[in-house]
């Protein structure tokens, strides 16, 4: 079997995506509404959870929003004017059903439901001191550890049993949790992950991208805060910020792949942050060709940028199609190889003796890109440059992020020349983290206190890793592979 999907090629994946609905009838087809604007981020399962006043009703399944939440039978079974769903690509916590979200339990304060973006880092060791303890795990994700932390505080009302939970966890957290008395949500303290606040007449609406909130005609209010706890309860939204002030620190990939190009993260567009991306990759990495063309689809704002700031046109030198199935069947290995071009096909006309420059977001085994620049040679171009949007992924994420482990990032193993002749490039070349950082407003990274979590490509980790450093010597931590 090959994989077709076309989110199942060399590129990492965010996490999740979250959407929470207040206040309105019919919540839960709202909800629904807003995940398939959220699709991208999470590709192997759905689950919405909503309220009607007395009991909690779920419905979680495997595969996309679509085909699973566009059923009436489905959405009359989720009543109530409150709701939380939830797209999932996991990377804590094997691929199956009791592992899809929102998670739900019954707690001395009632029932509790929490969607959650992100990744704990300390789970393992937060899970291993739950269970001696005697809590009973239903899952293997990390988002259950922190239903556990909530369940076994001492504190009395649920706002500080959650506070006390959350201050215990490491790591990156967007949470929307479903209560008896309203609908919590929050960011952790660096606000490594999104989250942003909506509102459609008297209905509040929370979201891990803007466009989900374009999708249900809602305006965007504000980002929630780093560190801050949104409660909304009887049409009143209350604010409380019970950490520590630190600096955030979001996740600069957001910017670079992840959100969708039409969104507004942290009051930036997406698409326009893309564009100068592609233009200061031009001035730092510029080359003489005859066509800019992108890796679509996320390479295509980065080569538009590069293609106005360099003079060299834009054209559409790879098709690609966007009616591939989830898998297909080969009958045989012998043209296994042939995948690629189920998604991507050369423009042969457009490229046949010309030299050109291939723009895309990033490299990670550099499988995908060694299949592009060879698609490109059969297709007859003279000359095949690479350049990519983004500085070299050489470290591994631990913030909700699937991430190869670090051997298997191509450029933690290989400088830039090996990486060309891997990928049997007339040349390639990297965004600078400097370049980065210029895109996105800054006039230079600050060393001492970065503006955003660039991890992956600094090794530079604004958190503590307590699950990798405890077990990663002894071999016994994998960061999952999804291939």
């Amino acid at each position: 079997m090959l994989t077709t999907n076309p989110f199942d090629d060399d590129k990492l994946r965010e996490e999740c995506g979250i959407f929470g609905v207040y206040n309105s009838e019919g919540a839960a087809a709202m909800a629904a509404l807003g995940l398939h604007a959220l699709q991208h981020r999470g590709q192997e399962a759905a689950g919405i959870t909503s309220f009607d006043g007395k009991e909690f009703h779920t419905h979680r399944a495997m595969g996309h929003v679509a085909g699973n939440f566009d059923r009436e039978d489905v959405i009359r079974a989720l009543p109530g004017s409150i709701a939380a769903g939830h797209v999932r690509y996991s990377t804590t916590g094997e691929t199956s059903l009791r592992n899809v979200q929102p998670l739900y339990a019954d707690l001395a304060t009632g029932g509790f439901a929490v969607a959650h973006n992100g990744n704990i880092s300390n789970a393992i060791h937060l899970r291993r001191e739950l269970v001696l303890r005697g809590s009973i795990f239903q899952s293997t994700s990390d988002t259950e550890v922190i239903i556990h932390l909530v369940a076994t505080s001492s504190q009395k009302s649920l706002l500080d049993r959650l506070i006390d939970a959350l201050k215990q966890v490491e790591g990156a957290y967007s949470l929307i949790c479903l209560t008896p008395e309203g609908m919590i949500a929050c960011r952790d303290p660096l606000g490594i992950r999104p989250l942003v606040m909506g509102r459609l007449g008297e209905t509040i609406i929370f979201a891990s991208e803007t466009v989900a909130l374009d999708i249900v005609g809602a305006d965007f209010i504000r980002s929630v805060e780093p560190g801050e706890i949104v409660v909304v309860r009887e049409g009143a939204i209350g604010s409380h910020k019970p950490f520590y002030p630190t600096s955030p620190r979001p996740c600069i990939f957001e910017h670079v792949y992840f959100s969708r190009p039409d969104s507004i993260v942290d009051g930036s567009s997406v698409y326009s942050v893309r564009k100068a991306i592609g233009a200061e990759l031009a001035r730092e990495n510029g080359i003489d060709a005859d066509y800019v063309i992108p890796v679509p689809d996320s390479g295509t704002p980065a080569a538009i940028g590069y293609a106005e700031a360099s003079g060299i046109p834009f054209e559409l030198g790879i098709i690609r199609s966007h009616y591939v199935g989830r898998t297909f069947i080969q009958p045989g290995d012998g043209v296994r190889h042939l995948g690629v071009k189920l998604k991507h096909n050369a423009n042969r006309n457009l490229v046949a003796g010309k030299r050109i420059v291939l723009i895309d977001d990033s490299i990670v085994r550099g499988t995908t890109s060694l299949k592009i620049v060879q698609m490109m040679r059969e297709a007859g171009a003279k000359e095949v440059h690479m350049r990519i949007a983004s500085p070299p992924t050489t470290n591994s994420c631990f913030y909700g992020v699937d991430t190869p482990e670090r051997e298997k990032l191509l450029a933690s193993r290989m400088n830039i020349a090996e990486m060309c002749d891997y990928i049997h490039a007339d040349s390639l070349a990297f965004l600078t983290i400097e370049g980065l950082y210029r895109a996105l407003g800054e006039a230079q990274r600050d060393a001492a206190c970065p503006r955003y979590c660039d991890a992956c490509f600094t090794g530079d980790y604004p958190t503590k890793l307590t699950d990798f450093d405890e077990h990663s010597a002894a071999g016994q931590l994998k960061l999952r592979v999804v291939r």
